[in-house]
């Protein structure tokens, strides 16, 4: 009989799948679950509502504690419901609405006074705004602006991206040899130095890295061109998940000229110090330059990080000293030191 007089409360449905709401007024859960799977065209056996927001399951008596006009979610009997953020995994699976949601996104911008909210759509625009599937600068000519226009590719410029850092090590090593003061060094790392650089020409200077259309075990990116933060040096992956697309805009393309190809054992500190060392008794020829190409040039020592996971102080790593001399040079030292030997026998 107290049912005749409840006031009926209006809420606003949706269904698991569509985002469409539907407003409905109900006295009590029953007939909001019996309106809802009518106009929802759901089956009303198994049925069950939660709070659009967070997921809360609405019991009798927690519906008629709910405001008006509030959001819900119908589900049939094996669904369940994680709250706003399942529409957010939506999002981020699917293209569907894309572009209405870059409008919406700009007009928010628009109007939008708070810094920390401006952030959050500024970032949300820059990722939406993907254009890495364009390759071309006929294409994307926007993304080349600033490049020279001997570059007709993205691809073909992130490729000299890489080959200009990895020359720069290179440069460090070359300009090693003006500080050197002992003739006979400073022409045996002239040597080592000249026999790296053709290495590293070989290699092309290892500017797949950058390079979405190499093969995938020699790029650091995916096929679309999204790379991810390695961590700092003295970490095994990096724990804020930094990742970017330089392919996908111009903005993407400068921010990710700030992430560095971080040395793990340090180039200056470490590595070509400990080839100077090295150098000081011996010849360019007993050397294990792989070793040394391998730790200045190579992702065996290198990490791509953003540069709020590049670390700059003293990594305090070092070089394996078992690796600096080859195997030649071994087997010279053995021989002197049985040399020696004898002639003390004598």
């Amino acid at each position: 009989m107290f049912r005749l007089f409840k006031k009926s409360k209006p809420v606003k449905i949706r269904s698991y799948h569509e985002s469409t709401k539907y407003g409905v007024a109900a006295k009590d859960l029953k007939e909001l679950l019996k309106k809802g799977c009518s106009t929802l065209k759901l089956s009303f056996s198994g049925a069950h509502v939660c709070l659009y927001s967070d997921g809360t399951e609405v019991t009798e008596e927690f519906f008629q504690t709910l405001p008006d006009h509030t959001e819900l979610v119908l589900l049939c009997r094996d669904q369940t419901w994680s709250g706003v953020v399942f529409d957010i995994s939506q999002l981020l699976n699917t293209d569907r609405h894309a572009n209405d949601l870059i409008e919406a996104a700009k007009g928010l911008l628009s109007d939008e006074q708070s810094p920390k909210r401006r952030k959050i759509l500024t970032d949300l625009l820059l990722n939406m705004e993907d254009r890495s599937e364009l390759e071309s600068r006929e294409e994307d000519e926007n993304w080349f602006k600033g490049v020279d226009a001997r570059f007709k590719t993205k691809s073909a410029y992130m490729k000299f991206n890489c080959e200009s850092r990895i020359r720069g090590y290179m440069k460090d090593v070359e300009n090693t040899t003006k500080t050197i003061q002992k003739p006979r060094v400073r022409a045996n790392f002239l040597k080592a130095s000249k026999r790296l650089a053709e290495m590293l020409k070989t290699a092309r200077y290892n500017g797949c890295y950058f390079d979405r259309t190499e093969k995938k075990p020699d790029r650091l990116c995916t096929q679309e061109g999204w790379f991810t933060c390695q961590g700092s040096f003295d970490q095994d992956m990096c724990k804020s998940l930094h990742s970017i697309n330089p392919y996908g805009s111009r903005e993407s393309r400068i921010v990710f000229s700030t992430w560095n190809l971080d040395h793990r054992i340090e180039k200056k500190r470490t590595i070509i110090p400990a080839l100077l060392e090295a150098l000081e008794n011996h010849k360019a020829t007993d050397i294990n330059l792989n070793y040394f190409y391998c730790q200045l040039f190579t992702r065996e020592n290198l990490k791509l990080v953003h540069i709020v996971c590049h670390k700059k102080g003293a990594h305090n790593l070092l070089c394996d000293a078992k690796m600096i001399f080859g195997q030649a040079s071994n087997q010279n030292k053995g021989s002197r030191k049985a040399e020696k030997r004898k002639r003390s026998l004598k």
